[in-house]
C-alpha cells in the first residue's frame, strides 16, 4: 500500500468517528449552537424534558429571524443526537432522565471554540510550557546520574542567583498584561481540554459495564474469566490509555490538599493582576472554577466505576450455583434420553414439546401443614388472690373521681347567701378540704357557666385546692362575684324557682 492509499484511510477513519461526523454535517452549526447554550461547565446535565423544550424554543426564535433549521421537533433531534453519540441520556436523582454531553460533542465544542478565539495560537507562554515540559520529562528520562545532577545545579544555581537579586533590593520586573493575557489564554486551553478527558474516561467505563452485564446475562463464560477480564480492563484502562493517565493524575492531585491549596492560592494571585480587569465576569468565575471542575470530573468517573463494582458484586452474591448445576444434570438427562430415542427413530421422526409447561389446576395449595403445637391450651394462670391489696372505699374512690356538682352548688349558696364572701374563690377557700379538690375548680367554672357570670371576669384571684392524698396547690382563676338575682339562680339549679 502506498503512503497517500495509508494516508487516505486512517483519514477517513478519523472522519468516521463521532466528533469529526458531528462537524461535517449540514446542521452542525446549529446543533453545536444548541449545545453550547444549553451546557456549561456549572451545568453538565440537562432533564431530558427541559431540554426537548428548550430546542423547541430555539427552533422558534431562529426561524423568526429567517434563519434555516431543521423540520423536526426538540425530541426527535434530542434522539437522533443520542443516537449519533452526541447526547447521553442516563436516569438522574429521583429517576428523571437527563441528557448530557459525550466526549465526541465536548471534543467539537473545543475545537470550535480554540477556532473561534482572535489571538495567536503560538506565544511565549505556549513555547514555554512546551520548553518546561521537555526539559522536566528529558530530566526524568535520562538514566545519566551525573547528567542528572548537573541539570539540577543549574536549576539550584539560577533560582539562588534570582533569590539574592531580590534579596539584595533588585527591582521586580513587572508582567505586561499582554504576557498575562497570552499566558491566561494557554491555561484556559490546558483547562477546557479536561472535561472531555474525564468524559473520556467515563465513557470507557461506562462501556466497560455494558460489556460486562451483557457476559454475565449471556452466560457463556466462567464468572471467574468475566471478573479477570474487568480486572485487566481496569488495568490498562487507568495506565495505558492517555484519559486514564490523566484521571490518575488528577486523582493524585485531589489527594494532595496543599498542593491544591496552593493552586486556589495562584489562581487568585493570577486574578489579582491588572489584566484580569478586561475578564468577563464568567471568565473569572470559570478560572476560579478549576478545583471544582476537577473534582466534578473525578466524582463522575468515580461514580461510573462505583457502580461497575456494585454490578460485579450483586452478581457474585446473587449467582446461584445450585441452579446452575441442577441445569446441567437437566441437560445430560435430556441428552441420554435422545440417544436411547435415536436408536430407534427414523431419520424423519419428530417430538413433540411445550415451550412452556402447563398450569396444575389446583383449587387451594395448602402453605402451612397442622402443627399440634399451636393447639395447645395455654398455661393456667397463677392464683395470686391473696396477694391483692384491700380494694377501695366508695368515698376513697368518689375522691378520685369528678367535680361534685351538686355539693358545690349548695356549699356556694350558702357561703353567698350568709353574705360572708365577696367572691366565689373567696367561698371556694372556706369550705372544707374535701370540698377542695383541683377538680372541683373545673365544677366551680361549670356551674358559674350555666347562670352566664364568667364572662364579667377581669381580674385573677388564688383558689387554694388540697389534693386527696392531703397535699394543697393554689390556681389562678378568674375572679367571679355574684350578684342576688345570680345566687338565687344558682339555687334553682338544685332546688327550683320556688326555692327561697
Amino acid at each position: 500500500m502506498s503512503e497517500i492509499a495509508g494516508e487516505l484511510a486512517r483519514v477517513r477513519e478519523a472522519f468516521d468517528k463521532p466528533t469529526l461526523r458531528l462537524l461535517d454535517r449540514k446542521w452542525a452549526p446549529f446543533v453545536l449552537a444548541v449545545f453550547k447554550s444549553s451546557f456549561s461547565r456549572d451545568r453538565r446535565s440537562v432533564q431530558a424534558d427541559r431540554l426537548h423544550a428548550q430546542v423547541d424554543a430555539y427552533l422558534a426564535d431562529l426561524r423568526t429571524v429567517g434563519s434555516e433549521v431543521p423540520g423536526r421537533n426538540g425530541r426527535a433531534l434530542c434522539v437522533q443526537w443520542m443516537n449519533d453519540q452526541w447526547l447521553y441520556r442516563e436516569t438522574g436523582e429521583g429517576d428523571e432522565e437527563q441528557y448530557s454531553l459525550t466526549s465526541h460533542a465536548l471534543e467539537a465544542l473545543l475545537l470550535v471554540e480554540s477556532l473561534s478565539r482572535d489571538r495567536a495560537l503560538i506565544s511565549e507562554s505556549r513555547l514555554t510550557t512546551i520548553v518546561d515540559t521537555v526539559r522536566h520529562r528529558a530530566t526524568q528520562a535520562n538514566p545519566d546520574r551525573a547528567e542528572r545532577i548537573r541539570r539540577l545545579d543549574q536549576e539550584i544555581a539560577e533560582k539562588r542567583s534570582e533569590r539574592d537579586r531580590l534579596a539584595a533590593g533588585g527591582e521586580i520586573a513587572e508582567v505586561s498584561n499582554e504576557a498575562m493575557r497570552e499566558g491566561y489564554a494557554n491555561l484556559v486551553d490546558l483547562i477546557t481540554a479536561l472535561p472531555s478527558d474525564f468524559k473520556r474516561v467515563e465513557e470507557s467505563v461506562a462501556g466497560m459495564h455494558r460489556q460486562i452485564v451483557n457476559d454475565f446475562r449471556s452466560e457463556d463464560r466462567p464468572i471467574g474469566e468475566v471478573l479477570d477480564e474487568y480486572l485487566s480492563k481496569t488495568d490498562a484502562l487507568m495506565s495505558s490509555t492517555p484519559e486514564g493517565r490523566a484521571f490518575e493524575g488528577a486523582f493524585t492531585l485531589l489527594r494532595n490538599d496543599s498542593l491544591l491549596a496552593d493552586l486556589k492560592n495562584d489562581l487568585e494571585t493570577i486574578l489579582l493582576h491588572p489584566f484580569a480587569l478586561e475578564l468577563s465576569s464568567t471568565e473569572r468565575r470559570g478560572l476560579m472554577g478549576t478545583v471544582g471542575l476537577i473534582r466534578k470530573g473525578i466524582d463522575d468517573v468515580l461514580t461510573q466505576r462505583n457502580g461497575l463494582t456494585t454490578t460485579l458484586r450483586e452478581h457474585i452474591v446473587n449467582h446461584d450455583v445450585v441452579k446452575d448445576r441442577e441445569l446441567e444434570r437437566l441437560l445430560r438427562e435430556i441428552n441420554k434420553e435422545l440417544a436411547t430415542w435415536m436408536q430407534t427413530a427414523g431419520p424423519r421422526s419428530t417430538v413433540t414439546a411445550e415451550l412452556m409447561p402447563g398450569t396444575l389446576d389446583v383449587e387451594h395449595l395448602r402453605e402451612r401443614f397442622y402443627d399440634p403445637v399451636l393447639h395447645r391450651p395455654p398455661p393456667a394462670l397463677e392464683d395470686v388472690s391473696d396477694d391483692a391489696p384491700e380494694p377501695p372505699s366508695l368515698d376513697e374512690m368518689r375522691q378520685q373521681g369528678g367535680p361534685l356538682l351538686g355539693e358545690m352548688r349548695d356549699a356556694l349558696v350558702s357561703a353567698l347567701g350568709r353574705g360572708g364572701a365577696a367572691s366565689v374563690g373567696d367561698a371556694f377557700n372556706k369550705l372544707a378540704a374535701g370540698m377542695r379538690r383541683p377538680v372541683e375548680i373545673l365544677g366551680m367554672l361549670q356551674i358559674a357557666t350555666q347562670i352566664d357570670a364568667v364572662h364579667r371576669a377581669d381580674a385573677f384571684e388564688t383558689f387554694e385546692t388540697v389534693r386527696p392524698d392531703g397535699s394543697s396547690r393554689s390556681f389562678d382563676v378568674p375572679r367571679i362575684i355574684l350578684n342576688d338575682d345570680e345566687t338565687a339562680a344558682l339555687s334553682a339549679l338544685n332546688y327550683g324557682p320556688d326555692d327561697d
